[in-house]
């Protein structure tokens, strides 16, 4: 590959967003995805524990997240050979000083969702069965959430892109953005190439993307959320228990693989990196899942750690840069990423066309107002 070869759009990165964004816009153009690792999705595609929850968000969010259920539920023929969805649920748990935090759940998902509700201690437990009685006041379901197989999504939109023609390139961290002539020369650790458009879905790395290419950044902050997983208690089955989540989200749980997996869902801004896991949020969650269930958690077999990104609206920033032609954002998904990825792609191949936000999902109240970069700026 020489600076002799031509795309319509580089993309910066081969995470979901990435990955998603390229197999709608190789449709529309020549499409080269450049990613810094070895293995795309390594860093926050890789270690997300996702759901799909029309409840989970802002009012963007959940827009994105209810405009992506007929792709979720019927991908294009050839994307998967299982379904992306599995039976899950979801309870939002509550002490009784959280009642309010509980009450609000229940009247946001409910704009959405039809069948979300409140539960009583009783029904909690009938969901997940290791609930302490104690603790837990009241709740909150959303029994249509679903787990997402991650891999296979991500997989699948690799795949399809590159039947379309797009092309990936692994262990090409982008080291300059120079523009050249209408569009950019990008220039990786792997080669150089001409651009029409640049598309920043670089992640937790997204201003350091920015900055190379001249663009005022949006001041993205990365955070750590970090996860363990552990032994189910012995002889119990896990394979229909709900996720469960605490109303202020100070911890959740979920079954995993016959394991049970945790978190303290910490919010720890760090620089962008290989994000590890640390000791003391690992003994946080231990303890606040301890006194939330009859769990007792005496070995954890696996930790992990994990960035998701925010901006200050915690609306995820998808448009071309206000200040720079022809560079596109992508950036910002938070926590939301995987479950708005059908949507995600789909918005960010039509702005970068020109094109306005698909009609079902501005019927959804979904606006480029809403995602765009220049929002900053205001």
């Amino acid at each position: 590959m020489t600076t002799s070869e031509e795309f319509d759009f580089v993309i910066v990165g081969a995470g979901m967003a990435g990955a998603s964004t390229a197999f709608f816009l190789a449709d529309r153009g020549r499409v080269l995805v450049l990613e810094m690792e070895d293995q795309p999705g390594y860093h926050t595609t890789g270690r997300s524990a996702a759901v799909y929850s029309e409840a989970y968000g802002n009012a963007s969010i959940r827009g994105l997240t209810t405009g992506g259920r007929p792709f979720f539920t019927a991908p294009p023929e050839g994307f998967t050979d299982h379904p992306i969805l599995g039976p899950r649920g979801l309870i939002f748990i509550g002490r009784a000083d959280q009642r309010e935090s509980l009450e609000k759940a229940a009247a946001e998902a409910s704009q959405l969702v039809d069948n979300v509700r409140e539960i009583t201690t009783a029904e909690a437990l009938e969901r997940l069965p290791v609930l302490n009685p104690d603790y837990v006041a009241g709740g909150v379901i959303e029994p249509d959430a679903m787990d997402i197989d991650v891999n296979a999504l991500h997989q699948g939109f690799m795949r399809g892109a590159r039947a379309k023609g797009a092309e990936f390139v692994n262990n090409a961290e982008v080291t300059a953005l120079t523009r050249n002539g209408a569009g950019w020369e990008v220039t990786s650790r792997e080669c150089t190439v001409r651009a029409g458009v640049v598309v920043s879905a670089s992640g937790a790395w997204a201003d350091r993307v920015a900055d190379m290419a001249g663009a005022k950044r949006v001041e993205l902050v990365p955070k750590r959320r970090t996860a363990i997983l552990f032994d189910a208690p012995d002889g119990m089955d896990t394979s229909d228990w709900s996720l469960c989540v605490d109303a202020d989200e100070e911890f959740y749980i979920k079954p995993e693989s016959g394991a049970v997996m945790g978190s303290p869902a910490d919010e720890t801004p760090m620089e962008p990196c290989d994000v590890q896991p640390d000791e003391l949020d690992v003994a946080i969650a231990v303890d606040r899942i301890q006194n939330a269930t009859t769990l007792d958690i005496r070995r954890i077999t696996r930790s992990w750690a994990g960035l998701r990104s925010f901006v200050a609206d915690k609306t995820p920033v998808v448009g071309f840069d206000p200040g720079v032609e022809k560079f596109f954002w992508l950036a910002g998904q938070g926590g939301y990423g995987i479950q708005t990825a059908p949507s995600l792609g789909r918005v960010s191949a039509a702005l970068a066309c020109g094109e306005g936000i698909p009609a079902d999902l501005e019927d959804l109240g979904v606006t480029a107002a809403a995602l765009s970069p220049g929002r900053f700026g205001k």
